[in-house]
């Protein structure tokens, strides 16, 4: 019998030795278009055979024995800080998450949003941020600084990794979308490129790099890795919407504390 390919993951400098991957589409057992490393629920109240197993996958190449906890993701600014294992028919409607307690394996989905983890692994504290454009607007990120420095970590100390999200070259929007940006801030203007008359193409990855940078994180990894401009890779929602597919995979990405 053949041993299991290990899922792939991509990590990133800044986070150390803090256990942490960005999970693509690769090494899991769904199959059919949402093959193989699919982690959504597909509207399932419980956990199903095949989103079970790659949960366990995830967890054995990150943080071997550790409990994963996951959202109801609504693309909101709240950050939910947890201290122990949560219900998964009750997840709290939230985008980002924050501990200071080992063995807790802190995981947000994506499909074209932005995944960024935080750490500072002096306190001992860890967070992650699902960043889809409106979250992202609304302050997500700040929001889980604001919840780790309350567990203990320091602004100074905390790094950043941003993960693989849909890249400038691919996200096209119109004028009206980012006018939201400007009026919030006119410095938003840099992260916007003329496309098509009325539309513009939108750098989400700059944007909440900036965010962090703006809210005193001085070290952020950027990967860099457009969902969905790689199929093979990555799952991703707009690419799913311009090929007419009904459906659509999420990737995770995790981190978390050694005991």
């Amino acid at each position: 019998m053949s041993t299991p390919r290990p899922p792939e993951a991509l990590a990133s400098a800044a986070l150390d030795d803090v256990p942490h991957g960005f999970f693509g589409r690769r090494g899991g057992v769904t199959t059919g278009p949402m093959a193989s490393l699919d982690m959504g629920r597909r509207g399932q109240a419980g956990i199903g055979p095949e989103l079970a197993e790659n949960r366990r996958r995830v967890i054995e190449a990150t943080l071997p024995g550790a409990m994963l906890v996951t959202l109801h993701q609504v693309h909101s600014s709240d950050c939910v800080t947890v201290a122990a294992p949560l219900d998964e028919d009750g997840r709290p409607r939230a985008d980002a998450l924050a501990t200071d307690r080992p063995g807790l394996l802190l995981g947000i989905l994506t499909a074209d949003c932005v995944p960024v983890l935080l750490a500072d692994p002096q306190a001992g504290v860890v967070g992650a941020a699902h960043a889809g454009w409106k979250g992202a607007l609304a302050g997500v990120t700040d929001s889980t600084i604001d919840a780790m420095i309350a567990l203990g970590a320091e602004r100074g100390r905390i790094a950043a990794a941003i993960g693989p999200c849909i890249g400038r070259a691919s996200y096209e929007v119109g004028d009206d979308f980012a006018q939201r940006f400007e009026a919030a801030d006119a410095e938003n203007e840099r992260f916007f490129l003329p496309g098509r008359p009325g539309h513009r193409f939108f750098d989400i990855e700059g944007y909440v790099a900036r965010r962090l940078s703006l809210a005193g994180i001085g070290r952020i990894d950027c990967l860099s890795e457009d969902t969905l401009a790689q199929p093979g890779r990555f799952y991703s929602y707009r690419r799913s919407c311009l090929r007419g597919e009904p459906d659509y995979g999420r990737q995770i990405s995790v981190i978390g504390l050694k005991a």
